[in-house]
């Protein structure tokens, strides 16, 4: 079983995070379950099919499968809700890859960092650009952003 140990961050100045070859993201759920999350995503050229389980703290269980772009279309047409829309920047920080989602659409004006882990505990730099911590706050999970978008806090 796969584990995600993940830290999220809203990003608070500057813009020391952006990277020319960010990536586009379009992201949609078929299941929104308080139990689990079913997730599909474009990411540029490549596409994913994603299971999540509940958090528990920073870690999850996840799994996560590589499928044709083509079979995402189809899959993202048939997602509950709007699709998250955004633009990923991924950068390393004295170490420590970090993952920069920009929002847009009903989300714009939202700026997130992840920090994935190897346990709960990692220590790791925080970049002069980190803003407050929101792990476990599920206004930020993209599955509840797709349902309650940041526009309308």
């Amino acid at each position: 079983m796969g584990i995600e140990i993940e830290r999220k961050f809203l990003v608070a100045t500057g813009e020391g995070w952006r990277r020319p070859d960010a990536l586009v993201f379009s992201q949609g759920y078929l299941n929104r379950a308080a139990e689990r999350t079913v997730r599909v995503r474009i990411a540029g050229a490549r596409a994913f099919l994603t299971i999540k389980g509940k958090s528990r703290g920073a870690s999850r269980a996840e799994f996560e499968y590589e499928i044709p772009v083509a079979d995402a279309r189809e899959l993202l047409a048939l997602c509950e809700g709007p699709l998250i829309e955004k633009t990923r920047h991924t950068l390393e920080v004295e170490g420590t890859r970090w993952e920069v989602d920009e929002f847009h659409g009903a989300n714009a004006g939202l700026v997130l960092a992840e920090v994935e882990l190897a346990h709960e505990d990692q220590p790791f730099a925080r970049p002069a650009w980190l803003g407050a911590e929101v792990t476990g706050d599920e206004r930020y999970y993209n599955s509840r952003l797709s349902e309650h978008p940041f526009s309308a806090w």
